[in-house]
């Protein structure tokens, strides 16, 4: 009898373990492949669009659209906004744009639009007149809000002067001048030559023909605007409407 062999094993490994490379194991392991290469170009799209978008001219400026300017020109606005070209868009400090263009004194509000794919909108509205105050340097422009916010060398034409010594919206007889003009009926308007206060009680208003009228303050001002147009039927040069339940001609 023959001795058994020692130190080779001869167990085989039973048929169901094996991992056969089958046509289908290799079919769903190439879909697998193909999903994890998509997902992979995917974000690497994603990452190079991100970059290109926030960090490249790609989505640059190109293009400083002003819209609303009468007095200023476009380019004047263009430079008080100082953005830069070729910045991205996306990127831009809308709030600092607006900013640096609402500290032009002329210019009363601002917004600001980002257009794709390279266009900054900037839309302005200048301030208007109501008033002009002369004064050693020139004749000062006042707005509705009271402020002082540009200097004529002449007056305006068709704007009333106003007769302050110091044109200020925190001053009372400014506030009290531009609350009377903002408020008077547009039948009166034409009529008005200048209007002036020392303070804020004591508004006159001086109407084409001589006619002045104490106003006093601009408390209630359309009903005293109301009595103005009766009175103004009468003959007279003074018309005293600062108590209007009493107002007499004269």
């Amino acid at each position: 009898m023959s001795a058994p062999v020692r130190g080779r094993s001869t167990r085989v490994r039973p048929a169901s373990n094996r991992r056969p490379k089958s046509a289908e194991y290799r079919a769903r392991r190439r879909i697998i492949l193909r999903r994890r290469l998509v997902a992979l170009l995917t974000l690497l799209s994603i990452i190079g669009l991100t970059y290109s978008v926030f960090f490249t001219p790609l989505l640059g400026v190109r293009h400083v659209d002003v819209h609303g300017s009468v007095v200023l020109t476009e380019d004047e606005v263009r430079r008080a906004a100082a953005i830069e070209p070729g910045s991205p868009l996306v990127r831009l400090d809308l709030v600092g744009i607006r900013e640096r263009v609402a500290a032009v004194p002329r210019i009363a509000s601002i917004e600001v639009e980002r257009q794709l794919p390279g266009t900054v909108r900037l839309l302005i509205t200048e301030r208007v007149p109501i008033g002009s105050v002369k004064l050693p340097d020139g004749f000062h422009l006042v707005d509705s809000t009271g402020k002082d916010y540009a200097v004529l060398p002449t007056a305006a034409p068709g704007v009333p002067e106003l007769v302050l010594a110091a044109p200020s919206s925190a001053d009372p007889a400014t506030r009290a001048v531009v609350g009377v003009l903002n408020e008077l009926p547009e039948k009166l308007r034409p009529d008005v030559v200048s209007v002036a206060a020392t303070s804020g009680a004591d508004v006159k208003v001086t109407l084409s023909g001589n006619r002045v009228v104490k106003w006093g303050s601009s408390d209630d001002t359309p009903r005293k605007a109301a009595v103005l147009l009766v009175l103004l039927s009468r003959p007279g040069t003074t018309y005293d409407v600062s108590s209007p339940d009493l107002a007499t001609v004269s």
